[in-house]
């Protein structure tokens, strides 16, 4: 499917979603997506519906609905000092944690523990909360990417296909796998991608052409002027097709460096998208930012048809 085309643009142009991360995992990064949001910098924003400030992040949302935002789906907790679990209060998820109750630090362990019915109704579980609060979800992600597989093979995708199928959702996944430099993956992951993209499409749910984000964490040496050069390589580099790329802004406050183990590299990414040369290149590159919520009505007005 050409969904550059669906959606009525020429085949070549080269569509981008910008997507925020994160939403509701503290005030400070509610703060910093919120006034990305109102200066039009990004397309779209996902929440983190098991952070103590998911409350916050979603009442926001549901008060100004012209703003994309979906389901950061969440079943790890990397950080040591803040932690978070599930939200899945109607059965069990001892499949899902830690001895304390708290989603496992990497996603090794979740892949390897994790019940796919535990997972299934964890998914329904975080979908349902948005939505009580009064968001509107227009997609679906997924946090340090736990629902892939990338750490032991065991993935939960055709779980997550039927959640997204459920409730109209498009999902973050890459028809066309890149490396992280660009290029076109291996075959034997791009057929991987392939397959995984056909699934999505056998159960009715759109996914992305491409996938791109901004190295994490900092390496030594790298600045502010390195990680805006990454990102415009970025720009530059995209292909015709929808694209993605993820960021993680937030605001720096002491509530962030209490837990955060690199709070710079988030002000950075707050700071970037505002930078001028990056929305010059935007420009000059003829870079076209959608958002999720073109891809929803695609997908729910592909449902319909085919259910007439």
């Amino acid at each position: 499917m050409n969904i550059a085309g669906a959606l009525g643009f020429h085949e070549k142009a080269r569509l981008l979603i910008i997507n925020a991360d994160d939403f509701g995992l503290c005030h400070a990064t509610n703060a910093g997506i919120r006034s990305l949001f109102e200066a039009g910098f990004i397309s779209s924003a996902s929440l983190m519906a098991t952070c103590g400030w998911a409350r916050e992040a979603a009442l926001w949302s549901a008060s100004h609905p012209k703003w994309d935002v979906g389901i950061h789906w969440t079943l790890t907790s990397e950080w040591d000092h803040y932690k978070w679990g599930p939200v899945n209060r109607g059965g069990s998820s001892l499949s899902l944690v830690t001895e304390e109750g708290y989603f496992p630090k990497d996603c090794k362990t979740l892949e390897r523990q994790a019940d796919p019915e535990e997972v299934r109704a964890e998914l329904r579980a975080q979908v349902k909360s948005a939505i009580k609060m009064g968001l509107k979800p227009t997609h679906a992600d997924n946090h340090m990417g736990s629902l892939y597989g990338l750490e032991s093979g065991r993935d939960f995708l055709n779980v997550v296909f039927d959640v997204c199928a459920e409730f109209g959702l498009p999902f973050r996944l890459p028809r066309y796998l890149l490396t992280e430099d660009g290029q076109v993956a291996p075959p034997e992951l791009a057929e991987q991608a392939l397959r995984y993209a056909k699934a999505a499409d056998a159960k009715g749910v759109i996914v992305l052409d491409y996938l791109y984000g901004l190295r994490f964490p900092l390496k030594p040496g790298e600045d502010y002027e390195s990680v805006k050069q990454e990102y415009v390589t970025i720009l530059k580099s995209l292909k015709p097709g929808v694209s993605e790329i993820i960021i993680h802004p937030s605001e720096v406050t002491p509530e962030l460096l209490a837990f955060h183990g690199q709070p710079e590299k988030r002000a950075m990414e707050l700071r970037l998208l505002q930078d001028s040369e990056v929305i010059r290149v935007m420009q000059e590159e003829g870079i076209v930012k959608i958002g999720w919520r073109e891809l929803q009505h695609l997908q729910r007005n592909r449902r319909y048809r085919r259910n007439k």
